[in-house]
């Protein structure tokens, strides 16, 4: 077995590596006093993640940045943290009705790694940069590196070729920034354009960094997504209106949209998608403007695909 005693020395530091006194003796309680112990760790998170905001937004336009420039975000991770960016990645299409490659999710080991653990393949840097050079990112992608530990070789190796390519660069850890400052790793801060870092604590499990802090990155990543396609008009008031009716859930979810956007009745909002293509947002226009179906695409193409724009500013002329 390999010692790497400063590798040891370097977890040793780590937050996320720590042992939480908290629950030293969960292994005693019953069934419900473990599950206690648990959700008492999991109300500290969402307070964690509040105090990192301002950073998130910095991502967010760094992320609708990319978006506008018609290039990508791609997430970055290994074990836990490589499948929560290959899940968020994999919601945005039916959600948003984005193209699948707009957002995109890299995990340590490849497919496979997404169903079995493949822990060696963390410690391959040079995997990481490869992932990246297999892509093709360039200058206008963001890059979304996601490490509990900050230094996640894989990851540390995409991020770096990332900025080599000159793309952005975003973190997400779950050590405190204080420890992201510290000279150890430096070189990580180099690469790094905005840092997320929310202060999670030590895992109810010591190192089981699938809990705390795969919910926090789950938080963020969510955050990340929404608020960007929010700012690209994929929402109207708090509602879905870019999803694709390829099922039948979303098909009435479409018209049940339709009709609380709208005040319509169900045959109404059947009938006008039917002549809007399926399209939530045309069929929205149309009725709440009173208007036909090449009116409605000129006026959200006018205003960039925003719903709201594209109903309220033409009434104010």
């Amino acid at each position: 077995m390999k010692k790497d005693k400063s590798l040891f020395d370097q977890l040793s530091k780590l937050t996320t590596e720590k042992r939480n006194r908290r629950s030293d003796r969960i292994d005693t309680l019953s069934t419900i006093g473990a599950l206690r112990v648990i959700n008492r760790e999991d109300q500290t998170i969402s307070r964690a993640v509040r105090k990192e905001i301002p950073y998130i937004a910095k991502a967010v336009e760094l992320v609708v940045d990319a978006f506008r420039g018609g290039a990508r975000l791609i997430y970055v991770g290994a074990g836990t943290s490589g499948r929560l960016g290959i899940l968020d990645a994999s919601e945005c299409p039916p959600t948003f009705g984005v193209d699948p490659a707009l957002v995109q999710g890299i995990i340590a080991g490849g497919k496979k790694a997404v169903f079995e653990s493949q822990e060696g393949a963390e410690d391959r840097e040079g995997d990481g940069a490869q992932a990246m050079r297999k892509l093709k990112v360039h200058r206008k992608d963001v890059v979304c590196g996601i490490a509990a530990s900050m230094r996640t070789p894989y990851v540390i190796g995409a991020m770096r070729e990332a900025k080599r390519s000159g793309a952005k660069v975003i973190f997400v850890t779950t050590n405190p920034r204080s420890r992201f400052r510290d000279r150890q790793f430096k070189e990580v801060q180099k690469l790094v354009d905005v840092a997320i870092c929310p202060e999670v604590g030590p895992e109810v499990i010591m190192g089981s960094t699938r809990m705390k802090s795969g919910t926090a990155q789950k938080l963020i990543l969510n955050m990340i997504t929404t608020v960007a396609m929010i700012r690209l008009g994929k929402v109207y008031g708090n509602m879905m209106v870019d999803l694709r009716m390829n099922s039948h859930k979303l098909e009435e979810r479409a018209r049940r949209v339709l009709m609380m956007a709208t005040g319509v009745d169900y045959d109404t909002a059947s009938e006008v998608l039917d002549n809007a293509g399926g399209h939530v947002k045309t069929a929205i226009v149309m009725i709440k403007a009173n208007i036909g179906l090449s009116q409605a695409r000129a006026r959200l193409k006018r205003h960039k695909g925003f719903v709201r724009l594209a109903i309220e500013k033409e009434y104010r002329k």
